[in-house]
Order: structure tokens, then C-alpha cells, then sequence
């Protein structure tokens, strides 16, 4: 029986998400809170859910005087893989601030399928949102040779397919599972990123057997 492997994904990830999460400094609110939940499609590890989204959000917030940021969080599926991201936030003025969160949010790059929650009396309002697409590729940890292994990078594979998407897309996070890798772009257009990155799934070794997943908007 095969064993398992896992592709080690070393080096790069260091200089892409290792920024340090900061605490942004708020009053308290002295009104009425509207609470809201950006539920986001985006598959980002903690650390970079705050210096993109939580922090950013926080300051803007503040400056406005339209409420603060209050936590957030991650949904994962059984296999330990990225659901979506939420970032929790009350607001001081709902009918002002949603509308702010949501364009703050997608200058700060929310894929399509993401959405603002909250409830309303005894309504629970949803307002989908988001302008960014998603790529996900899934490379095979388990049934290529050997020697595939030993002698490919994974690392390698991200700078390809970065290069080839340059000033349409990147790679903004990973995750590895028992029996795969994924690699999530995020970028203008998924179908064109994935066209763009076609040449190199289909001759590279490492990457033969790899499945293609649109997470932006998602599939159906």
C-alpha cells in the first residue's frame, strides 16, 4: 500500500503571509449596536484575515465613527480545509455603515460569494457581495511516482503560476490535507486565470493528475 504524503510547502509562504496581526485602538460605544457579519469566500489563514480585513476594516471604521471591529473566525469542512472566514462587527449606523463595510471590504479584495448578515427585528437580512474570483488547485499528494516527488518543488509550482497571472491574480493561501495540496489564486477572473495557467498543469510533473476548482464564485 502506497503511504501517504504530504507536498511540503516551505519558503515562499514565509515572505506571502507572514505579516503580524496589529490591534487598532477604539471607543467604546456609548448607542445603539447593530451587530453584522461579513461571511467571507475567502480562504485565508488567520493572521492574514486580520492584516486584510479585520484591521483595515477597524480603522475605517473608526475614523467614521460608525462602529468597530469586534472578532472573527473560521469555518472549516471535516477535512480541516477552508469553508469561509467571517469577520464579526457592530455597528453604530446600519443603514451607513453596511453599505461602508461592504465597499471597504471589496477594495480590500472579498471574492464573489461572499455576504453580510444580520438580523432585522425578526427578519435575518442577507446581501450577497464581493468582485473578486477564485482558482483553486488541488495537486495530487498521493498517487504520483516517487521519484516525482523527491525531485519536485512545490514552491516552484507557485512561482510559475504567479508569473503567468502577474498583474491579473496571485497566490493568497494554501492548504494541505492527507491527500492533497491546494493552492487558492485569487484574481480579475477565474476562467482566465485557469487558461493562463493551463501549459504548465498539463507538462509539469508535479502537477499531472491536479484538479482545477473555481472557489469564486463557487461552483454549483
Amino acid at each position: 500500500m502506497t503511504p501517504k504524503r504530504k507536498l511540503v510547502v516551505m519558503g515562499i509562504f514565509s515572505a506571502l503571509f507572514g505579516c503580524q496581526q496589529k490591534t487598532a485602538e477604539t471607543p467604546a460605544l456609548n448607542q445603539e449596536e447593530y451587530r453584522v457579519t461579513a461571511q467571507l469566500n475567502h480562504f485565508l489563514r488567520p493572521l492574514d484575515r486580520g492584516s486584510r480585513y479585520e484591521d483595515p476594516l477597524q480603522e475605517a471604521l473608526a475614523q467614521q465613527g460608525l462602529g468597530e471591529v469586534t472578532g472573527g473566525g473560521t469555518m472549516q469542512r471535516e477535512s480541516g480545509e477552508i469553508e469561509y472566514i467571517d469577520v464579526e462587527i457592530s455597528l453604530t449606523d446600519l443603514e451607513a455603515g453596511a453599505p461602508f463595510v461592504i465597499s471597504r471590504l471589496e477594495e480590500a479584495g472579498a471574492p464573489k460569494g461572499s455576504l453580510l448578515k444580520w438580523h432585522d427585528g425578526s427578519k435575518f437580512v442577507t446581501v450577497p457581495f464581493g468582485k473578486r474570483e477564485g482558482l483553486g488547485i488541488y495537486l495530487d499528494g498521493v498517487n504520483l511516482p516517487d521519484e516525482v516527488y523527491k525531485t519536485s518543488n512545490v514552491n516552484t509550482v507557485i512561482e510559475e503560476l504567479n508569473r503567468r497571472i502577474n498583474g491579473h491574480g496571485e497566490l493568497q493561501g494554501y492548504w494541505q490535507g492527507n491527500t492533497e495540496t491546494a493552492l487558492y489564486f485569487y484574481g480579475d477572473n477565474a476562467q482566465e486565470m485557469a487558461v493562463s495557467m493551463k501549459d504548465f498543469l498539463d507538462k509539469d510533473p508535479l502537477c499531472q493528475g491536479s484538479r482545477v476548482v473555481t472557489i469564486a464564485p463557487k461552483e454549483q
